[in-house]
């Protein structure tokens, strides 16, 4: 008891006195490796920390690595449901822990490129983030039927549909995008699908859902105020400006084409349970994580601006776990014990997480761990450290 309270202790001083300095921040050029921690450089519980890693790799995922049976595997509930999009067989368990972009562990192979699911959508919040940035989006409380007249956010329910809405997936949107039905995406398990399907709209902002076509929906509406292929805007505004590598890559559904400026696009997904979404490594989420961890900034160049990112990490009305496609560590349904509630991560089917701590200089990248255990993972990390 006594250590438990110690260690507790301990906890709560490191994780409130404690802040990054950026210039004690390690930003690896592209294709330059991680460095590794130096021995004695932070001070840690190396044995418990060689633990949470034997944890992480004991508890692989434990659906299938074809993950094209997993998925289907996965959503067999939801009506209609196919895969339209690329899939890949993924490897085994990966991750890499650090502190200050300093590696204190790693596992499995971190240059392999696999698929993240609903990482890619803390990606495509970024992009929103950098429209807002640069004024192409003047206000994420802006309803979107400002920007995106085409006839998807007409009618009394989604004319009210705001960008604020649709990342902080609460805006309840209602039709068919790409051969998706809202209504058929999650069904809930209780009650027949036509009550599901006729069922009264909540307002926008009152009730989160997590629901990929609404998610692909905000992807769509993104495409159409960037007027080029999300890819192209993640490649130029953020990854290349990381040194990320040339090895990531961000599909849409087979069908999910559109027009802009006479010029034929793919729109992309923001998740993968029909396939398609962020194909990337373990070693790129890193840098995505540590960007994030100094506040939008790589070096020298401000990549994300600070207040995009307290806008993302601020906890929505409807779930105290969610901002903008970023899960907070509030006490809440998805609260990890042990773990600072000033966390955020991205999370995505299979046990892939981008875990980030400004205050503590620490971000966690796991693949391939089963999610119930991620918490207490996570835990084991605080403890090592």
């Amino acid at each position: 008891m006594k250590n438990t309270l110690v260690a507790a202790a301990l906890l709560v001083a490191f994780t409130t006195t404690c802040t990054v300095n950026a210039q004690n921040i390690n930003f690896p050029q592209r294709y330059e490796t991680w460095k590794a921690a130096e021995k004695g450089q932070f001070k840690l519980d190396q044995e418990a920390l060689d633990k949470a890693v034997e944890y992480a790799n004991a508890n692989e995922y434990s659906g299938s690595r074809d993950l094209r049976i997993a998925i289907l595997e996965g959503f067999k509930r939801e009506p209609f449901h196919q895969i339209l999009g690329p899939t890949k067989k993924r490897g085994g368990p990966a991750g890499m822990i650090m502190k200050n972009g300093y590696v204190l562990a790693s596992w499995g192979d971190t240059k392999r490129v696999d698929m993240t699911f609903s990482v890619t959508k803390s990606f495509l919040s970024t992009v929103a983030g950098v429209a807002e940035d640069q004024g192409l989006i003047d206000d994420t409380k802006d309803k979107v039927g400002d920007y995106i007249w085409d006839g998807t956010f007409d009618g009394e329910h989604n004319s009210k549909i705001t960008w604020e809405h649709l990342l902080q997936q609460n805006s309840d949107w209602s039709g068919e995008l790409w051969g998706g039905k809202d209504w058929a995406d999650r069904p809930p398990s209780e009650g027949g699908l036509d009550d599901w399907k006729f069922r009264k709209l909540n307002a926008p902002g009152t009730v989160m859902e997590y629901n990929d076509v609404r998610v692909n929906v905000l992807a769509y509406s993104l495409t159409h105020v960037w007027r080029k292929p999300l890819p192209m805007v993640l490649k130029e505004q953020l990854m290349d400006k990381i040194g990320a590598t040339t090895t990531w890559r961000w599909f849409g559904y087979e069908n999910a084409w559109t027009v802009v400026d006479g010029m034929q696009m793919k729109s992309v997904t923001g998740g993968g349970h029909s396939g398609a979404e962020l194909f990337i490594s373990t070693e790129d989420m890193a840098r995505f994580g540590v960007l994030f961890l100094n506040n939008g900034k790589w070096e020298d160049q401000q990549i994300i601006s600070e207040d995009w990112i307290k806008k993302a990490t601020i906890p929505s009305v409807p779930n105290v776990n969610y901002g903008y496609m970023w899960w907070l560590n509030q006490k809440g349904s998805r609260h990890w014990e042990g773990v600072p509630e000033h966390v955020f991560y991205a999370a995505g089917f299979g046990g892939n997480f981008i875990v980030v701590d400004q205050k503590s200089g620490l971000v966690i990248v796991t693949r391939w761990l089963e999610p119930s255990k991620m918490g207490k993972f996570v835990k084991q990390v605080y403890e090592a450290l």
